[in-house]
């Protein structure tokens, strides 16, 4: 008997699903390939620049669960964005295939971040019968480079910097085999097929001998046993790395690295031995399993039942009461740190980024020979080249809930969907913390960390990521948005690079609070409470902004309420001197600058009648109401802190001078709100919190005391505030934004206090609150204005 032609068979059908999301490199195509075998269904699959296409024929039933799994039931590195599907005529045909990949049309696909080493990998490269046993570049389609190695898309081999590389015959096979977990995985690898591994060793003739595959890992690892400091390629750059048990390695790396007193990040084997180091509770140890991997601000343990037989050098975070803490991410660090039974065996590597401070990390190899020259013993490198450079990404847990401090690997480029749609748009972030962020429709691909703008390899860094951007994402911006600050090194940029295209500048307290509003959700329909606690920030009438209360939408702001001014003498001098603000805010306060005072004795004679002639006249003094400065002038009165080696660092002392404290209800007192003309905002004066701070230390209260009260003080001005704005404008969410509530003492009491008083409080949760963050909010106000 004649077979029924397709269309005449029933309850059978054909459609065409386009999957968008995060959907390349991730497994996508063999868990299509897998489904619809188990489904018996015919058809195909392909990455385009949409995202994947996905064709399938069979029972009506199957499609149907065929639809259902893809987005209920993706594989564990995919984001499906959504599902567009439609009909097409039954043609029939027997077998499901994978198709080679389309380059047509606008990119609009998410490319995947890096991601860690997964449990499965894991164990083949710990298992001397597998044939990827040590393979330090072990991978599937579950885990591993990513973006770093990602040319262009489709994601395919030859758009990546694998292509490099021919796979051998046991690869390919399993490349091809839809059974086996590297099915299409892109950077799929082995010992027969390359990286390959080479230590260089560093010697008075500059470069001296190599040593490579194994003897390469081993030499390293016994190197940094002996006390050496040795450059590491990592995924996305290369790190310094040294023993964190060995004081004197630490401070010779602190040393050459030119860190100061600020904190290194350590990687430790495993969750347990993270636990004798720093007190982990369920959220931070999800976050710093997960297969994101930051490096995670975490307690430290403290008393003598807590302490282990080991631990880091003091010298890792000198005067911190928190350590960076982070895990393997990728099979070299694993072997690094050694396997079970190798010898010798490294308990902690400290784990820096491979630059002097200031520069961009170092990822090209000549470049890393050269820059890094001064600070290694020597370096470990592979032949697998990074195509974008990409530093670890930096979090802390706050309430049980993440907040970012530094948004790179594991989760760049990974978009933010927009509560509105937006054209084509660039925008450029600020000078510290530097992201940039291109932007259309409903998303915004914010860029990895770049860095401070304070020298031109990180403004080519800057040029160099916002093209790769732009090639990644397809959008081809219109239009260029920048900070207001007309001294912003990427403000400069933006001038000499729009062309024709229009630049918006945006407020930096502005852009801070639209980026919280845009997390969100928020269409801007509705104004917020922005509570923007900041170090710097340009202000509209030329001051330097930082303590303020803002009733915004995206289209525009009013300052309801501030701090009041006072002098800034010196400009960068005084954040580098704690003192110098001390003394500004006793001036202000009518408070004479006695001897007993710790900035008074703190500040050189010659210098002090300097700052005393600036105060008096104004020259060289530029006014603030920056809160980050006031913590610098209380860290200072608290004798906490005199002079800083690296950002926040005064604010970051004294918050740890009050933890474990028992908590002061009343805090010191700002002053009640007044207006000084009947258009401007309320203004809070501090000399009433300066007043109390100097007669608690003339007192004799300790520096956890005065660390209390002080942030105490900062919670109820920022609910009074927030209490008069509803009380005023009739509003009732508020948005906690700035560098400054990376402090989690200062955000957990004001978001606890607001609550409590019936507000609904936004806080960071996808970008970091401090100028990492603010790309987003200047895509939003530059759209809408």
């Amino acid at each position: 008997m004649p077979s029924k032609p397709p269309d005449a068979l029933p309850d059978r059908l054909r459609r065409r699903l386009v999957v968008r999301g995060v959907v390349q490199g991730v497994g996508f195509r063999p868990f299509v390939y897998v489904t619809a075998a188990e489904l018996s269904l015919s058809g195909s699959v392909c990455n385009d620049s949409s995202g994947v296409v996905i064709e399938v024929e069979g029972a009506a039933d199957a499609a149907e669960e065929f639809a259902r799994r893809l987005t209920e039931r993706p594989p564990p590195l995919a984001v499906v964005e959504s599902v567009q599907v439609s009909d097409l005529p039954v043609q029939g045909g027997t077998g499901f295939r994978i198709e080679s990949s389309a380059r047509n049309g606008v990119t609009r696909t998410l490319a995947s971040p890096d991601v860690a080493t997964c449990a499965d990998c894991l164990r083949e490269l710990a298992d001397p019968a597998d044939r990827r046993y040590r393979h330090p570049f072990i991978t599937c389609t579950n885990c591993g480079p990513r973006f770093t190695i990602i040319t262009d898309l489709p994601y395919d081999r030859p758009a990546t910097t694998m292509a490099a590389f021919d796979m051998c015959a046991d690869c390919a096979a399993e490349y091809r085999d839809p059974a086996d977990r590297r099915f299409h995985a892109q950077p799929i690898a082995c010992p027969g097929c390359g990286p390959r591994l080479e230590l260089v060793l560093h010697d008075e003739s500059r470069l001296g001998q190599r040593r490579l595959g194994a003897g390469a890992l081993l030499e390293a690892r016994r190197l940094v046993a002996e006390g050496a400091v040795v450059a590491v390629k990592g995924v996305g750059g290369y790190h310094l790395a040294c023993d964190a048990t060995n004081a004197e390695a630490v401070t010779t790396l602190r040393k050459r690295k030119r860190r100061g007193d600020k904190p290194f990040a350590v990687m430790v084997r495993d969750l347990e031995t993270a636990r004798e180091l720093v007190d982990i509770d369920a959220a931070e140890a999800d976050l710093l399993t997960s297969p994101r991997r930051p490096i995670v601000l975490l307690a430290r343990r403290s008393g003598p039942a807590c302490a282990p037989t080991w631990n880091v050098s003091a010298s890792v975070a000198p005067g911190n009461p928190d350590l960076g803490v982070m895990l393997p991410y990728t099979p070299l660090h694993t072997l690094l740190l050694g396997l079970d039974g190798d010898e010798p065996a490294l308990q902690a590597l400290v784990l820096t980024s491979g630059n002097l401070a200031g520069e961009p990390i170092a990822f090209d190899d000549d470049d890393a020979l050269r820059r890094l020259g001064p600070l290694a013993d020597a370096w470990l490198r592979h032949d697998r080249a990074i195509r974008i450079p990409c530093d670890d990404s930096v979090s802390r847990v706050v309430d049980g809930e993440e907040m970012p401090v530094r948004r790179s690997r594991g989760y760049a480029p990974l978009p933010v969907a927009l509560p509105v749609a937006v054209g084509p748009t660039l925008a450029v972030g600020a000078d510290l913390k530097n992201t940039c962020c291109v932007a259309e429709g409903r998303y915004a691909w914010l860029s990895q960390h770049i860095g401070d703008m304070d020298d031109l390899a990180t403004l080519e860094a800057f040029a160099a990521t916002e093209q790769h951007l732009e090639r990644l994402t397809g959008v081809r911006p219109a239009m260029v948005v920048a900070d207001r600050h007309p001294g912003y090194r990427s403000v400069g940029w933006a001038r000499a690079n729009r062309g024709e295209r229009p630049l918006r500048t945006v407020q930096h307290h502005h852009a801070h609070v639209a980026a919280v509003m845009a997390e969100h959700g928020l269409d801007g329909s509705e104004p917020v409470i922005g509570v923007s606690f900041d170090g710097t920030g340009y202000g509209d009438d030329g001051a330097v902004w930082g303590g303020e209360v803002l009733l915004a939408d995206y289209k525009g702001f009013r300052r309801f309420a501030r701090l009041g001014y006072v002098p800034l003498p010196g400009g960068d001098a005084a954040v580098q001197r704690p003192y110098r603000m001390a003394l500004a805010h006793l001036a202000a306060a009518g408070i004479d600058w006695d001897a007993d005072l710790p900035p008074v004795a703190a500040c050189p004679p010659a210098e002090r009648e300097v700052l005393r002639h600036q105060v008096r006249t104004g020259f060289g003094c530029v006014p603030t109401s920056s809160v980050g400065r006031l913590f610098d002038a209380v860290a200072s009165l608290a004798g906490v802190c005199q002079l800083v080696d690296y950002e926040a660092q005064a604010a970051i002392e004294l918050e740890a001078a009050g933890r474990g404290a028992t908590a002061d209800e009343t805090g010191y007192p700002l002053s009640p709100l007044a207006r000084t003309d009947a258009d401007g905002p309320w203004v809070a004066d501090p000399s009433g919190l300066v007043r109390a701070v100097v007669a608690d230390v003339r007192a004799g209260e300790s520096a956890a005391t005065v660390s209390r009260r002080f942030h105490a003080g900062l919670v109820g001005f920022a609910r009074r505030a927030a209490c008069s704005a509803r009380d005023e404008a009739g509003l009732q969410t508020v948005a906690l934004t700035g560098g400054v509530f990376q402090n989690a003492t200062l955000l957990s009491a004001t978001r606890r206090a607001l609550r409590a008083d019936g507000f609904t409080v936004l806080c960071h949760r996808l970008v970091p609150p401090n100028d990492g963050g603010l790309a987003l909010g200047q895509v939003l106000v530059g759209a809408a204005g």
